[in-house]
């Protein structure tokens, strides 16, 4: 499971996004930067950052500790931004943190780029889980310590949102020629590439899957059925999440980023 750590202070907000985020200190003496499940976007997208973040995790990227952070709503009394007190109201409970990462900067390609391969493995998984940000508009990746932090994977698995039928899910593709590593991820000969994507595709089983979903809570599972009238219990949420991804995984000829040229 993730570790859980309490809300002590709201510090700041980032007004970058539209789930607005904020930078929260812990009863362990930690600074998380939090995604509310108070914010629009619910807690889908707390959702798709536990699984996709914690599948990054295990197939080599560096994405900062996640843990479930949580927050008295009696906080927002402090707090003099009426936005954030609504928030904050709004998000008494469990919400998700990412470990703040002190005197870090976001990538920008000019100064200093990644190996090859890590860029190539964040680009597959990117196309993997459908993750619409990572352009040079929002890169979502940062540098610390000469290493590439890969962050904010909230906009991944778009699938959630509408739930279309598996196989349209599973062949979905995507134009990634705006991807920020593209450029980077590129050089790589295709017989490289073909050899990750293997790689890649053979770690990915049912028992990985199933590890990643059951960190997300059962409450932020749940939550989602009143807004699309279901019913389900969480374990049934949780397979139909690795249903869909299975399936995009057997159908990966159809979204390989050096294959990919049109969204669909």
């Amino acid at each position: 499971m993730l570790r859980t750590v309490s809300a002590t202070a709201y510090l700041t907000p980032f007004r970058e996004g539209g789930s607005l985020p904020g930078l929260v200190e812990a009863d362990d003496d930690g600074m998380y930067v939090v995604k509310f499940r108070g914010a629009g976007q619910g807690t889908a997208s707390l959702v798709a950052e536990v699984v996709v973040g914690e599948l990054s995790r295990r197939l080599g990227v560096r994405v900062p500790e996640l843990v479930r952070i949580t927050v008295d709503g009696r906080m927002a009394r402090l707090e003099p931004d009426e936005e954030v007190q609504d928030l904050l109201t709004n998000s008494a409970g469990e919400n998700l943190g990412m470990d703040y990462l002190p005197g870090s900067f976001g990538y920008d390609g000019m100064h200093w780029q990644p190996p090859a391969p890590e860029a190539a493995t964040i680009r597959w998984i990117d196309a993997f889980a459908a993750n619409i940000d990572r352009t040079w508009r929002n890169p979502n990746l940062l540098v610390w310590h000469r290493d590439l932090w890969a962050i904010d994977h909230g906009a991944s698995l778009v699938f959630q949102h509408a739930w279309p039928p598996v196989e349209r899910w599973a062949t979905r593709r995507y134009d990634l020629s705006e991807h920020i590593l593209a450029p980077v991820a590129d050089t790589l000969p295709a017989a490289e590439l073909d050899a990750l994507d293997a790689s890649l595709a053979a770690r990915i089983t049912p028992d990985l899957l199933t590890e990643v979903t059951g960190l997300v809570p059962d409450d932020w599972l749940l939550s989602m059925n009143a807004a699309i009238g279901d019913d389900r219990d969480a374990d049934a949420w949780r397979a139909r999440y690795q249903e869909y991804l299975l399936a995009r995984l057997r159908e990966r000829t159809g979204w390989r980023p050096e294959l990919a040229e049109v969204a669909s």
